[in-house]
């Protein structure tokens, strides 16, 4: 449903989006995750039609955003970081107008605004002013105007930015009613999120694609577990990956407060008794035991190791 093809974009001599490629399937949510400055808003903006690319292609639904924009918009529902919406306009008069802009008859846009209105918990607020609304309540009109008149592909950017647990918890639900029949692409920060949410991720850095990952398969293959020790970091690593029972070995940033700590991924399949042979094996090495448990924030970790291997090449390169 969205396809970017070698995508560059220039602002003068910076380079925010360097050879770009990707896709997003039909019925797909992807989260769409980098850093900050990785070139996020940038691609998002070219997909909405906000900027030319320099260089390469993106399709929505096999429409090109330079030659068909037109289409490619009426196809997008789009909730922006920064959602600018009219402070002086009630929200149900907000969304009536959002439906007519949208081209639809001043009926089906009256319709239209109930339904959004009661998909994402307005409906209390529907004659308030926007600008008295608090900053959980405008975002949840910025998702109900990219919800009007139902379009195939919506593209989120922070949707859950000042909104309260309960809320978030809500408009998760609400996104993930849309698998199989809406594509979403996702962006945030709050990585929790995007595993609670998203069926696959993909990761860029410095404008370029640093890794994609499809959640489905790593929730089926498990997170592994993540060891934490103090000790000489070659020798751990050593020690750890002869441990019997241990398959593949990956270095984890040091949790905070712990900068001389050594931290791994480590995959073991089904033995359960690896852990045991583990701790016993760090200890009789001499080294200090911090954590030995299930990796429950895989995302996180990848997430850092991706970073934190591109920032390594980066630094070597230089």
């Amino acid at each position: 449903m969205i396809e970017v093809k070698g995508l560059c974009k220039r602002f003068g001599a910076n380079l925010a989006v360097d050879e770009l490629s990707f896709t997003v399937q039909r019925g797909e949510i992807l989260g769409f995750l980098g850093p900050n400055g990785a070139g996020k808003t940038t691609t998002i903006r070219i997909l909405t039609g906000f900027f030319p690319p320099n260089e390469g292609t993106a399709l929505v639904g096999g429409r090109d955003v330079l030659e068909d924009i037109m289409a490619v918009r009426a196809m997008i529902g789009y909730l922006p970081e920064s959602v600018p919406l009219y402070s002086e306009m009630r929200v149900g008069e907000y969304l009536h107008f959002v439906g007519r802009a949208k081209g639809l008859s001043s009926k089906q846009a009256k319709q239209e605004a109930g339904r959004v209105i009661e998909a994402v918990g307005l409906g209390p607020r529907t004659g308030q002013l926007i600008g008295q609304l608090s900053k959980g309540y405008r975002q949840r009109v910025g998702l109900a105007q990219a919800l009007v008149s139902d379009p195939p592909v919506l593209i989120l950017d922070e949707p859950t930015i000042g909104l309260d647990p309960g809320q978030i918890v809500e408009i998760r639900s609400l996104v993930r009613s849309f698998a199989g029949h809406k594509t979403v692409m996702l962006s945030s920060h709050i990585l929790p999120e995007v595993e609670a949410t998203c069926d696959r991720v993909v990761i860029i850095n410095h404008g370029r694609l640093a890794a994609e990952v499809d959640l489905r398969t790593e929730a089926q293959s498990g997170a592994g577990l993540r060891l934490v020790a103090r000790g000489p970091a070659e020798e751990l690593g050593r020690l750890v990956a002869a441990v019997p029972g241990v398959g593949s070995v990956e270095p984890l940033q040091p949790p905070p407060g712990e900068a001389d700590a050594v931290g791994f991924i480590i995959q073991a399949g089904e033995d359960q008794a690896v852990r045991g042979r583990l701790a016993k094996a760090v200890v009789e090495a001499g080294c200090e035991l911090l954590e030995l448990a299930p990796a429950a924030t895989h995302l996180e970790d990848l997430f850092l190791r991706v970073i934190g291997s591109e920032a390594a090449a980066d630094k070597e390169a230089a």
